[in-house]
């Protein structure tokens, strides 16, 4: 399956470890190709504001990793919203895993090298990408604090990752209150991603008359082919290109 180009009446919603980034070995690790804020700002100014990272990390580790670039955005899978006049919503407001919690998941991951715990300002992450073989633990760990019919929050599965968050909160929401906003009010949606959290991100997309795109499916699971479709794209609409060797960090 080809990707499909966008235009002037698009809106992007776009993941992004392992969809604009490489998946690293842990969350600190990820490396951002110097060109790449360029094009998104590049994209933004071409759709009109119709652009927004909708990520697992908080906001402010988007803006860290994207910076000088600012866009709207969502954060901790929807948790907090930013539209494009930059007002910023929590939802739910005050929500947040308990530090009970969080020491347990701490204490758990100094009994088992290898497993790491990502804070986040309204849930927590535990990755155990460089202990595949504590999965089980994590799992059995993570699933003594939250049950199924927790009433606040969920399990959100991930790669070699498992994430405690509100329950009430998705990607899928994010969507729906963001095409609500000004600038993407009445635009064709494409929601890229590549995880079981974008999964109801892309059907959103969907139910707005637009699109999923999962990377695996079709980008081959390679981040620089979504980064070289974006940079394709803004040349199709008469964007500036960036030069040959920025073009190049931002596919490569």
């Amino acid at each position: 399956m080809a990707p499909p180009d966008f235009d002037y009446g698009s809106a992007l919603f776009l993941d992004l470890d392992g969809t604009l980034l490489e998946i690293a070995a842990t969350p600190e690790l990820v490396v951002v190709p110097p060109a790449l804020p360029d094009v998104l700002e590049q994209l933004h100014v071409l759709l009109g504001g119709a652009l927004a990272i909708v990520s697992g990390r908080s906001l402010k580790t988007i803006d860290q990793l994207l910076k000088p670039f600012i866009c709207a955005a969502a954060g901790e899978h929807g948790v907090s919203l930013r539209f494009g006049d930059g007002t910023v919503e929590e939802m739910p407001a005050g929500l947040g895993v308990s530090e009970a919690w969080r020491d347990s998941l701490a204490a758990a991951a100094e009994r088992w090298p290898g497993v790491l715990i990502e804070p986040k300002p309204h849930g927590c992450a535990v990755h155990y990408r460089l202990a595949p073989e504590r999965h089980d633990d994590v799992w059995k760990l993570v699933r003594a604090l939250v049950s199924d019919d927790h009433p606040w929050f969920r399990l959100i599965p991930a790669r070699e990752a498992v994430e405690i968050g509100p329950r009430s909160t998705s990607k899928g929401h994010a969507v729906e209150r963001l095409m609500k906003d000004t600038s993407f009010k009445g635009r064709r949606p494409i929601f890229i991603g590549d995880d079981f959290t974008d999964e109801a991100g892309m059907s959103a997309a969907r139910r707005f008359g637009g699109e999923g795109l999962r990377v695996q499916e079709v980008f081959d699971g390679d981040p620089a082919l979504v980064r070289a479709w974006l940079v394709r794209n803004i040349e199709r609409m008469g964007g500036r290109v960036p030069t040959k060797q920025a073009a190049a960090g931002a596919s490569a």
